[in-house]
């Protein structure tokens, strides 16, 4: 045989096919079956909690941890296989003993003497020459109250029922008090909330590990939760979702688009971030108030995210109930000399693909509350079921351990905290930090929805009299005014804190001058 053709059959006589996987709705069926966690399985095989959920939902493993699932959904197959015929075994057994008769009247009583299985067998009469009357009572050798008869010279009861070394029958219950519950639960600040102090904290945990692997010291125990944060996040999302209506699909397919060409390379994905400088200012000097829009990102995870794998549409139609991805032509933008364009900072011209807070922030924006723009034409999108809540447990466990920790002073709790939720979004799409979940679309719509609900308070800033400045990022908001009057200060979700207070313009009495003043930085 030719040196070539060998070579193919040595290749095809190494090669192995995967290892056959049951359908993907026995999959669960078996694991809950037996009464199994996803953490369960997942930390036998080596994965995480969302992998194993994605492969009940429909998505195939390859390659060894391939073979090690089958191992296992074979290996529950026959446990409960065991198990069932343990059962029908123990049944028929059970149905082959003699059944207990019915219970004898009190006629038949003194018939059924001697009989096995009745009374007398227990206590056995005595013989009668053995028995006599006493006059007068005398104390029971058994029980010591007094009895009638001595049975060989001792006085005992001839009944046993009368003898008080029967076992009395059980006292029943107390009953509970009434009107209120016999136990109290005990409860503990989390955020602006309570939680039962029984309520497993992972969060709370971790510090306290931290601080006590550190011996106290706060800085070196920062350092090390802020380096596990990204897989304590997705511990804390697994454990959120549980019992959730839907379950999370880890690794998709993902279209072309949602791709990096390459490492450094970037998709072709528009996030519509914003850097916008306000062009022109009224004469004069100004005090601007560089305002720090907090907790940006986690804000941002409440946001409308496909569940499933993205399918294509095509035609200008969007469905609110989906979410995703589209390729707009955007409408012109006519007021950029005081207000952000929605869609950031982008000169070129031409269709382009955003997300859908864009897309949503650009139709309301055109709807007949704000009119502020025409709607833009849709040509195709990539979308798929969509809810607002997926994360929403996740996000209100970070939110309210953040409340906790500024409202206690813990700036451990609070840096973790920020680590979890920063990082969680920034390595969700193509990321060596976290493989347990590939969600490119995810990473950009919770940007593009922190950048929109950026654009949002610099409208409002804008409609309540103040002068908008600058709007930059995610969090980064300068105003002239009494910005006070229109946002709450302070370190909340809810709130902004001041980042930095500078002037700019510059006094003149030259009206030519004046006409057009230009930001100073």
């Amino acid at each position: 045989m030719k040196p070539q053709f060998e070579a193919i059959d040595a290749l095809l006589a190494a090669a192995r096919t995967g290892a056959e996987l049951p359908p993907a709705e026995q999959r669960r069926a078996l694991r809950e079956a037996l009464d199994l966690s996803r953490a369960q399985v997942a930390r036998a095989l080596e994965v995480s909690p969302s992998t194993v959920g994605g492969w009940e939902a429909g998505r195939d493993p390859a390659g060894d941890v391939r073979e090690r699932y089958a191992y296992f959904l074979q290996g529950a197959q026959a446990k409960l296989t065991d198990l069932d015929a343990a059962r029908q075994a123990e049944t028929a057994a059970h149905a082959d003993l003699p059944q207990a008769g019915p219970a004898t009247s009190g006629g038949d009583a003194a018939t059924a003497a001697g009989q096995p299985g009745t009374a007398d067998q227990l206590y056995p009469a005595p013989e009668a020459d053995d028995v006599e009357d006493l006059g007068v009572p005398r104390p029971c050798v058994l029980c010591g109250r007094p009895a009638s008869h001595q049975v060989a010279g001792f006085p005992q009861h001839l009944d046993p029922a009368q003898c008080a070394t029967t076992a009395p029958a059980p006292a029943a219950p107390a009953e509970p008090p009434k009107g209120r519950t016999a136990e109290t639960i005990k409860t503990v600040p989390a955020g602006r909330r309570v939680r039962t102090a029984s309520d497993a904290d992972p969060i709370a945990a971790a510090v306290a590990e931290a601080l006590e692997a550190h011996e106290g010291d706060v800085d070196a125990a920062t350092a090390a939760l802020v380096k596990r944060a990204i897989p304590d996040a997705m511990a804390l999302l697994d454990d959120c979702r549980k019992g959730g209506r839907y379950a999370i699909v880890a690794h998709p397919w993902i279209p072309d688009i949602l791709r990096k060409p390459s490492a450094r390379g970037a998709d072709q994905i528009w996030e519509a971030r914003p850097k916008w400088t306000r062009p022109e200012l009224p004469s004069g000097t100004h005090e601007v108030t560089a305002l720090d829009i907090n907790g940006a990102y986690l804000s941002a995870l409440k946001t409308h995210l496909p569940i499933g794998q993205l399918e294509h549409t095509a035609g200008n139609h969007h469905d609110r109930r989906r979410a995703g991805v589209h390729l707009i032509t955007p409408p012109a933008w006519e007021h950029g000399a005081y207000l952000p364009n929605p869609l950031g900072n982008r000169d070129e011209p031409g269709p382009l693909w955003v997300t859908e807070p864009t897309l949503r922030l650009l139709l309301r924006l055109s709807g007949p509350r704000y009119g502020l723009c025409e709607p833009p034409q849709i040509h195709e999108s990539f979308t798929s079921g969509a809810t607002e809540s997926l994360l929403e447990k996740f996000r209100i466990a970070l939110k309210d351990a953040r409340e906790w920790a500024l409202a206690e002073g813990d700036e451990v709790t609070l840096e973790y905290v920020k680590a979890m939720y920063s990082k969680f979004v920034s390595t969700m799409g193509e990321s060596n930090y976290n493989r347990e979940l590939y969600r490119p679309d995810w990473m950009h719509l919770i940007r593009s929805q922190a950048f929109a609900n950026l654009w949002m308070k610099a409208h409002k800033a804008h409609d309540e009299g103040l002068t908008v400045v600058r709007a930059m990022g995610t969090d980064e908001l300068h105003v002239i005014g009494t910005w006070r009057r229109v946002f709450a200060e302070g370190r909340g979700a809810s709130e902004v804190k001041v980042k930095d207070v500078y002037t700019v313009g510059t006094a003149t009495a030259d009206p030519a001058a004046a006409k057009k003043p230009r930001i100073e930085n």
